[in-house]
């Protein structure tokens, strides 16, 4: 059976990942309204009724904004291991006891295997999640201030990581944030500038990876085309060549109705 997946939202502002794989359609996160989320949804022909389960990275808005209110109408249940669950308790509102799912390690979602892993962000327990069916991995790892060779090996051997390329570290330097604002990017806890992520490309690589999906770029402090170049010159100087040894992409905020499987898109 195939393995589907369409990036709906992908920024600063707005995260949301569709899956399908195995007779199972999970999101994870639902950083948009509902309104935005059943719109994108249904341009890749998908009744958002027909969700088995949200996955939640962490309680960040940007990333739970209308998970509460896609639970309520659809029926659906939200994933979150408990310290996640805490933090954003008040903020999705009103959840049924049966669709409050707590995890705190691997799970099934029937038979596709959901793997949940710790990330160092600014968040109560924040999570990347790689996801299998059929020999078939995808991982999401972004909103993370650093990735250690531990983590990344957590996902050798995966088809697909869309991997976090937030920002210029110039850019956001030289830019209007306040300085608070940039020194939270900035930390360990915070997010991946293109330079660490041209880095963990370069591992993720060496795993076994073969497709790379650049997100959750910045609005404000960066630009597609620097987050591509910073991330292909550095694979180039160590080997790698883009379009043979890896596919490389730029997922934009909004990602026009894409959806992809193994081999390219539909």
């Amino acid at each position: 059976m195939e393995f589907l997946f369409s990036p709906l939202f992908s920024s600063s502002s707005g995260n949301a990942l569709y899956i399908s794989a195995g007779g199972v359609q999970i999101l994870v996160d639902a950083g948009g309204t509902g309104a935005q989320m059943e719109a994108a949804l249904k341009a890749i022909s998908v009744d958002a009724g027909t969700l088995d389960a949200i996955l939640i990275t962490h309680e960040h808005s940007d990333h739970i904004k209308s998970a509460g209110t896609l639970s309520r109408k659809y029926d659906i249940p939200i994933y979150a291991n408990p310290a996640t669950w805490r933090a954003m308790d008040s903020k999705v509102g009103n959840i049924s006891e049966k669709n409050r799912k707590l995890f705190n390690q691997s799970f099934y979602i029937k038979e596709m295997l959901v793997e949940p892993f710790s990330i160092p962000h600014d968040a109560a327990d924040p999570v990347c999640y790689a996801v299998s069916h059929g020999g078939v991995k995808l991982a999401s790892l972004t909103d993370l201030g650093h990735a250690t060779k531990r983590l990344l090996s957590k996902l050798e051997g995966a088809s697909v990581v869309l991997l976090e390329a937030n920002h210029d570290e110039h850019m956001l330097k030289n830019g209007s944030y306040p300085q608070y604002l940039k020194q939270r990017i900035l930390s360990t806890h915070g997010h991946l500038s293109n330079v660490m992520a041209a880095r963990a490309a370069h591992e993720l690589v060496m795993l076994g990876v073969k497709g790379i999906m650049l997100a959750h770029l910045s609005e404000q402090n960066n630009t597609p085309e620097a987050a591509y170049q910073e991330v292909s010159e550095y694979l180039k100087k160590n080997g790698i060549e883009v379009g043979r040894h890896v596919a490389l992409n730029v997922l934009k905020k909004e990602c026009d109705a894409l959806v992809y499987h193994i081999g390219g898109s539909v």
